[in-house]
């Protein structure tokens, strides 16, 4: 998902990381021709798009195993 390319205007902002993560990181971006920001970028809209489609997934889990509760007692036996 790279999305670096259509990229709305970029805003500064400081945080941490850890001095390991951050050499993989440099080496990543060096290894791939992309920017520290680039990458950032892409790997936060992906974690926000998996972490909004957890919810949903577990509801619907848990709508299946509510459904099918019988057969699947039936089948463990």
């Amino acid at each position: 998902m790279n999305t670096s390319t259509t990229m709305a205007k970029a805003v500064k902002f400081a945080s941490q990381i850890d001095e390991e993560t951050l050499n993989e990181l440099k080496a990543f971006v060096k290894e791939n021709d992309r920017s520290i920001s680039s990458v950032l970028t892409d790997a936060v809209q992906e974690y926000l798009t998996r972490a909004r489609l957890r919810p949903a997934f577990r509801e619907a889990a848990q709508e299946v195993l509510a459904e099918h509760a019988e057969l699947l007692d039936r089948l463990a036996k």
